[in-house]
């Protein structure tokens, strides 16, 4: 991965928590928190990262839930998250792009 890359996949995964965060529905929310936590500290060190990660946080708190939902379904399913949980996150997301074609009509 170049550099850009690398970057892209960072706030992705800052994006996934914070798209975590909203899922109050999901009793073990604090440990799937966790466990993309974790995830994000070893991609920082894996590839060595050197930001100013409260700006990096700062753009991606900016996102749409909707794509902070889409951010959490992919970096569940590179944690191996529990399909229970990757099944919630579908339907909150599926329930946010219902209301948009709602408001969009």
């Amino acid at each position: 991965m170049n550099n850009e890359e690398i970057i892209n996949m960072y706030r992705m995964i800052v994006s996934a928590y914070y798209g975590m965060q909203m899922m109050d529905e999901y009793d073990l929310k604090v440990y799937v928190l966790k466990n993309i936590d974790d995830y994000r500290k070893s991609f920082i060190k894996e590839n060595n990262l050197k930001l100013d990660f409260a700006k990096e946080e700062e753009l991606v708190e900016e996102r749409t839930t909707k794509s902070k939902l889409q951010d959490t379904l992919i970096v569940l399913n590179k944690i191996n998250a529990s399909m229970e949980i990757i099944h919630l996150v579908k339907e909150r997301l599926n329930r946010i792009i219902e209301e948009e074609k709602e408001n969009d009509y």
